[in-house]
């Protein structure tokens, strides 16, 4: 391996100098001055961020952070206002919180009109064909990996179930063939963790190894799917390549289909069963009918256990919302999980219970245009895996601790140790 030269050795000591200045001053934040946000990423209140959450709620719809010019709520109504409005818009590479470590994602950083067009050609994907056809294979996938786990009576969930699903379902969907569950995996999870900003040198290695991975696979598929069209996503983006989609959009897109599609579902599924099994009288129901009460346990837990908790949007122009003014390039932090617990919007908010009828106002998958183009997937990998847990393990319980990822964008377990009897 060549030796770095002199402009990259101070590129790379200018990188690790902010790096682990923010990291100080996120901490000073957090121990010193009690800071609720820094709080929120750090043990010991990663395990729990809504108690900061309510204190944040506390000081307003619309509060100051320690950021100049970001602003942050966890008021439902006031975050799914901005979300829809177009005067607030998407600008990925300059929102707080992302100043170390970027990863291109797409869509979630484009404005319209290249939003309306680029999202144009990724939504064929999701249609409602689409998931009908995909539920048999999703069936035939999670019967598979319970009948692994069921051999080895004890295992961890989100290894056996929660992680190789959706990456075998995105997979799949596209075109990536013979894919290695344990390498997406890692992919999967060192990108996701980027989104909280590169912690370390060795986090931003793993993150850089793995965009550069993805990038050389997907490049090599797109120039084989030019000559050799298949039914898969990659196929789809290879023949609109012009007007619909530019060259250098495709890897991007396709980092962020594969990114959401894994994080999202991913923690959606540990998190609905970890939920579950904290609270038995709620495993009981969804043992007791199945197929009636999944859909219900996937829309609580988006709504109280998001696998996203924040996004952000700026303002495009000087604005008013909800009788706030926000100034033009000014930033609003969007609570997701904490608008999930708004006492305004949902009755007993700090309750899990999959009967209750008053969720499905959440903004788990977001708002507006930029609202999840995966959401009906994710929704359906979710059901179908908890359905047929629930039919095929009813005694599953838990057998050890659930560490937390320490993440403030990302909401879920690193591992949830269980036993189906």
């Amino acid at each position: 391996m060549q030796a770095p030269t002199l402009a990259e050795l101070r590129m790379i000591r200018t990188f690790a100098t902010t790096m682990y200045a923010e990291k100080a001053k996120r901490r000073y934040a957090a121990w010193v001055q009690g800071d609720p946000l820094a709080r929120a990423g750090l043990a010991p209140w990663h395990e729990n961020p809504y108690p900061m959450y309510e204190q944040v709620r506390a000081r307003g719809a619309l509060s100051k952070t320690r950021v100049p010019g970001v602003r942050v709520s966890m008021d439902h109504d006031l975050c799914a206002a901005v979300l829809k409005s177009r005067d607030f818009g998407s600008v990925g590479r300059e929102a707080p919180g992302r100043e170390s470590g970027e990863i291109d994602l797409s869509l979630l950083d484009m404005n319209p009109p290249d939003h309306t067009r680029v999202r144009r050609v990724a939504a064929p994907a999701f249609t409602p064909r689409r998931m009908a056809a995909y539920e048999t294979s999703i069936e035939k996938t999670v019967h598979q990996l319970l009948d692994d786990a069921e051999r080895q009576g004890s295992f961890d969930l989100q290894r056996a179930l929660s992680a190789p699903l959706p990456i075998t379902v995105i997979s799949e969907l596209l075109g990536v063939p013979d894919a290695d569950s344990d390498t997406f995996l890692r992919y999967g999870t060192a990108l996701g963790s980027a989104l909280d900003g590169i912690q370390s040198m060795r986090h931003a290695r793993r993150a850089y190894e793995a965009k550069y991975a993805l990038e050389r696979m997907f490049g090599r598929l797109i120039e084989e799917r030019r000559t050799d069209p298949r039914d898969d996503m990659i196929t789809l983006l290879s023949q609109q390549e012009g007007e619909a989609i530019k060259a250098s959009e495709m890897l991007p897109l396709c980092q962020l289909l594969l990114v959401a599609g894994f994080e999202t579902t991913v923690n959606l599924i540990g998190n609905a069963v970890h939920q579950l099994l904290r609270h038995p009288d709620q495993w009981e129901l969804l043992v007791a009918d199945p197929e009636g009460r999944a859909p219900g346990v996937v829309e609580e837990t988006l709504r109280f256990e998001a696998p996203v908790q924040f996004t952000s949007r700026v303002a495009m122009n000087d604005t008013e919302i909800h009788g706030h003014e926000v100034p033009k390039d000014r930033w609003v932090l969007i609570g997701l999980g904490g608008t999930g617990r708004d006492p305004k919007t949902f009755a007993r908010p700090h309750e899990f219970d999959i009967t209750r009828t008053d969720n499905a106002d959440h903004l788990a998958f977001s708002s507006g245009i930029h609202y999840c183009v995966g959401a009906p997937l994710a929704r359906l990998e979710a059901q179908v895996a908890l359905r047929l847990l629930a039919e095929r393990m009813p005694r599953l319980h838990l057998t050890g601790d659930v560490p937390i990822r320490r993440s403030v964008t990302i909401r879920g377990v690193q591992r949830l140790p269980v036993a189906a009897a």
